[in-house]
């Protein structure tokens, strides 16, 4: 079994260095700690975490909260969250709440009772003044979560932005009568989208409609009966729909299909996050795209840098832009032939 020493050996550097390494030692170059991680990998030395976190008081343990595993945008941050967390000798813990309030705080007193180091919140279902307190026991870092009160770090897209231009696309296309569909009704980034949405809206001189407005839609099976209820109302309905997730369009579209309707020409769908079933779709599925990977590891640097130096507070903002790509569910092909990607 390897030791420390052949790790110090096989790097080139002094036991020491490796040692800082392995502790998360802030003054060590890059070039030291890729030499380390290196040699540790060739010889298969693994970190005993058990010593390490009674030197430093730490469990080498960070929780992240997802409201659904099915999710595609939540397995893919995880995916990426979970590769930053190793590459600095963590562990990542996944704790999925189903949207729901006492679940999270179950999940958030792992911060409280130490048997993490930092949790990273996905979708908060509480009150910010309910989080607020566990504050005292480690950070938190909200990821694809925006809280206006939180004096902690946020990494997230301008919802507000993808909202609007995604609207502002199905406007140029000619619609007037367009539906908005959002997952959590009461959540910062559903607001922000609709908030884009209607900015949109206004801009054209289109009155907003709550009839058109399709709340709590988060699956699949959402998406199937919001294309029913669309299609039961005749000639009284949308024309295109704002979704805000790749799976409930996904859903409209198959439906769609099965009622023998022509998506865009009956219905134009926007999906969100540009999943992999937006490619398979047939027609492929208009959508928004988030920079998941690079959320993901600005996440694990903050939080990274949050437990070395102890700092629970301090408000940090992190906004990433989106990319509208557009496909064969919002313009006809031949449309299509004439715009750039």
């Amino acid at each position: 079994m390897a030791t420390i020493e052949d790790v110090a050996r096989r790097a080139g550097l002094s036991r020491t260095t490796v040692s800082r390494v392995i502790n998360e030692h802030p003054y060590v170059s890059i070039a030291k700690k890729k030499k380390v991680m290196e040699a540790m990998e060739e010889l298969g030395y693994v970190p005993n975490s058990a010593a390490r976190s009674l030197r430093n008081q730490r469990t080498g343990v960070i929780a992240v909260l997802i409201p659904r595993v099915m999710n595609p945008f939540f397995s893919q941050l995880i995916e990426t969250l979970e590769h930053a967390a190793s590459e600095s000798f963590h562990q990542l813990i996944i704790c999925q709440t189903q949207y729901s309030a006492k679940k999270e705080l179950m999940y958030l007193n792992l911060l409280k009772t130490r048997q993490v180091d930092g949790v990273i919140l996905t979708s908060a279902e509480n009150d910010w003044s309910v989080i607020e307190e566990y504050l005292d026991y480690g950070p938190i870092v909200l990821c694809n979560e925006f809280e206006e009160r939180a004096n902690v770090p946020m990494i997230f897209m301008n919802q507000k932005e993808a909202g609007y231009k995604a609207t502002k696309h199905l406007i140029e296309m000619g619609h007037r009568k367009i539906a908005y569909c959002c997952g959590r009704y009461r959540s910062n980034v559903a607001n922000a989208r609709e908030e884009g949405f209607k900015k949109a809206l206004a801009e054209a001189g289109i009155a907003f409609d709550e009839i058109d407005a399709f709340r709590e839609a988060i699956t699949s099976e959402d998406g199937i009966d919001i294309f029913n209820g669309i299609r039961s109302r005749g000639s009284n309905r949308p024309t295109a729909i704002f979704t805000g997730s790749d799976e409930v369009a996904a859903g409209i579209i198959s439906e769609a299909a099965r009622c023998n309707w022509n998506i865009p020409r009956d219905l134009a769908v926007t999906g969100f996050d540009n999943q992999v079933i937006t490619e398979l779709m047939n027609p492929r599925i208009t959508t928004v795209e988030q920079p998941v990977c690079e959320m993901a590891l600005k996440t694990m640097e903050v939080m990274m840098e949050r437990i070395r130096l102890r700092q629970f507070t301090g408000r940090e903002m992190h906004k990433f832009s989106m990319k509208l790509i557009i496909r064969e569910s919002t313009k006809m092909q031949a449309e299509l032939a004439r715009i750039p990607y």
